[in-house]
C-alpha cells in the first residue's frame, strides 16, 4: 500500500484565455514537476480549482497527469464532492482509470456532524481498493475533521494519511499522536511545513512548489539529512509568498505568480476575477525579491508587468 511521503505539489489547473482547460500548459506543469524530482503529483485540489470543473474536465485532468507521470511517481487525484454518491462515483472512475491514489475533501455547503463524516469517508472507502488520503480544509469547506474522527478513520486499511490544511500546529501534534505510526500526516498549510517533519510528519502537498519546486525540496531534503538549520533557512523564503496570497482569491496570485516567471498558469476561472493592476504591481515587486535572492530555478525569468 502506498505510502504518502515528501514534497507533494498541490497544482493549479491551467486555462486558456476561453476559460478552458489548457491541455498543453497542464503537460508543460506536471512534465517540470517531474524533472524536478518531486514525491508524487496532488492534482484537483482546492488551487487546482476543482470546485468550478465539470466531472468530465476533472478526469481529463487526471488522464493528463497519468500519462505524463508515467508511473514515475505517485498521482494523488481528487476525488471529493459534495455528496457521497458523488463522490463514490468519481473515485470508481478514477481507480478504473489508473490513478494511484484519492484524495478526499470533506463534503461541504452543510455543516456535518463527526459521525456523518466518518460515514461518508467509509462509504467511499468501501467503494475503491485505492489508497485514501484525507483532505481536511475547514476554512473553505465549514468542516472540521477531528483528530478523534481521523483517528478512528486511520483504522480503514487503505485511509494511509491526511492532508491537513487547518493552519493549526496544535491540530497537527493532536493527529500525529492518535494516528499511529503508520498514517501519513502532511502539512497542508506551506508554513508548517518543516514543523510538521520535525514533529513527525512525512511531508506535505504544497500550494508554492508551483512556483519554486527546488525550495520546497531542499527543506525536505535538508531535513531528512539533519541540516535543520539550513532547512530552516530555505522554509523562511516562503513567508514572502504565503503572504501574497491575501492579495486576491485563491487561486489569483499562485496563477499570477506563475505567469510573471513564465510558466503558463493562465488565469483563474469565473467568477474568480485575475490581480488588478495594482495588485499584480505588488505581486511583481514580491517576485522581483525572489528573483534578486536566487530563490527560483535558474531556468526562470522574470516577466516585468
Amino acid at each position: 500500500m502506498l505510502k504518502p511521503a515528501g514534497i507533494i505539489p498541490a497544482m493549479i489547473t491551467p486555462f486558456n484565455r476561453e476559460q478552458q482547460l489548457d491541455e498543453a500548459a497542464l503537460r508543460q506543469l506536471t512534465r517540470r514537476f517531474v524533472n524536478a524530482g518531486v514525491h508524487g503529483l496532488f492534482g484537483l485540489g482546492t488551487n487546482g480549482e476543482f470546485f468550478s470543473l465539470t466531472t468530465d474536465e476533472k478526469l481529463r485532468v487526471a488522464e493528463i497527469l497519468l500519462e505524463e507521470a508515467g508511473g514515475r511517481l505517485p498521482v494523488y487525484i481528487g476525488a471529493g464532492c459534495a455528496g457521497t454518491l458523488e463522490t463514490i462515483r468519481l473515485a470508481v472512475r478514477l481507480e478504473q482509470m489508473g490513478a494511484d491514489a484519492l484524495t478526499l475533501i470533506t463534503p461541504y455547503f452543510l455543516t456535518f456532524t463527526q459521525q456523518e463524516l466518518i460515514g461518508h469517508f467509509q462509504a467511499v472507502a468501501a467503494a475503491t481498493n485505492l489508497p485514501i488520503v484525507l483532505y481536511n480544509i475547514p476554512a473553505r469547506t465549514g468542516n472540521s475533521l477531528q483528530p478523534k474522527t481521523v483517528a478512528e478513520l486511520s483504522q480503514v486499511p487503505h485511509i494511509v494519511g491526511i492532508k491537513d490544511s487547518s493552519g493549526s500546529f496544535d491540530t497537527i501534534l493532536q493527529l500525529l499522536e492518535l494516528a499511529g505510526p503508520d498514517f501519513a500526516v502532511l502539512a497542508g498549510t506551506d508554513s508548517l511545513i518543516l514543523p510538521t517533519l520535525l514533529a513527525g510528519g512525512q511531508g506535505a502537498v504544497a500550494a508554492t512548489a508551483n512556483v519554486f519546486p527546488e525550495v520546497l525540496l531542499s527543506i525536505y531534503e535538508l531535513w531528512s539529512e539533519g541540516r535543520v538549520v539550513e532547512a530552516e533557512q530555505e522554509q523562511r523564503k516562503l513567508r514572502a509568498l504565503r503572504s501574497a496570497f491575501s492579495l486576491g482569491t485563491l487561486p489569483s496570485v499562485l496563477k499570477e505568480a506563475m505567469n510573471m516567471i513564465g510558466l503558463p498558469a493562465g488565469e483563474p476561472r469565473l467568477p474568480v476575477q485575475p490581480l488588478s493592476p495594482s495588485t499584480r504591481a505588488e505581486l511583481q515587486a514580491v517576485m522581483s525579491r525572489y528573483a534578486e535572492q536566487g530563490a527560483m530555478s535558474p531556468k526562470a525569468s522574470l516577466k516585468q508587468v
